[in-house]
């Protein structure tokens, strides 16, 4: 199989997968190692490296969701409630969860250098979280783990950063949840590529 066709077929599997166990495939040091190559290596504009991630596994894992039941327990409607904690539970229930932060020290920092940019920096602060995202996210699933994507920042946000003594500079910007999977993704529609959502000019 060629680079590419290794690459994509690993592109091609990433879905999300929401029924997960608290099992994982793979060691918890493996883990650990994809996620912090692909903070190492995730590229940034003007490779300000901005990006951040915390791995949260066990107990730390499920305190993030105990945290993120009891903020939604005081904003959401009681009859809804029941669907929610069903949902978050859901979540407590896998392996892990990584959050990606964004740094915005160094995003102001680029900000005063290069200021004829300065509003562009916040948006490409944001494409190189996803970019991160994307290969942890991609990497878990080449693994046989199962993940979903989430964002319940900025409501959890202080909370977050009080609870891990991170800096307050760090911006939560997602919260990427993995386990075993416990049944498969469901099918997924692709609306048509070449000629609506992908186009060719000059090829010879």
């Amino acid at each position: 199989m060629s680079g590419s066709a290794a690459f994509f077929e690993a592109v091609k599997t990433r879905r999300s997968v929401y029924t997960i166990g608290s099992d994982s495939t793979i060691p918890d040091e493996k883990i650990e190692e994809i996620v912090a190559t692909a903070v190492k290596h995730a590229p940034s504009s003007f490779n300000v490296q901005s990006s951040r991630a915390v791995l949260l596994l066990g107990d730390e894992h499920k305190k993030l969701w105990d945290i993120t039941l009891e903020v939604l327990k005081g904003i959401v409607p009681a009859e809804q409630f029941p669907a929610t904690e069903g949902k978050i539970k859901g979540f407590a229930a896998g392996h892990g969860t990584v959050l990606f932060f964004e740094d915005q020290e160094r995003v102001k920092d680029l900000q005063t250098r290069f200021a004829l940019y300065q509003d562009r920096f916040p948006t490409w602060s944001e494409h190189a979280s996803g970019i991160l995202q994307y290969i942890v996210w991609t990497a878990l699933e080449a693994e046989g783990l199962g993940a979903s994507l989430q964002h319940y920042n900025p409501l959890i946000t202080p909370q977050v950063l009080s609870t891990w003594k991170l800096p307050e500079s760090w911006s939560l910007v997602a919260q990427l949840v993995f386990g075993k999977p416990t049944a498969p993704a469901g099918e997924k529609a692709f609306e048509p590529v070449e000629g609506k959502r992908f186009l060719t000019f000059g090829k010879q």
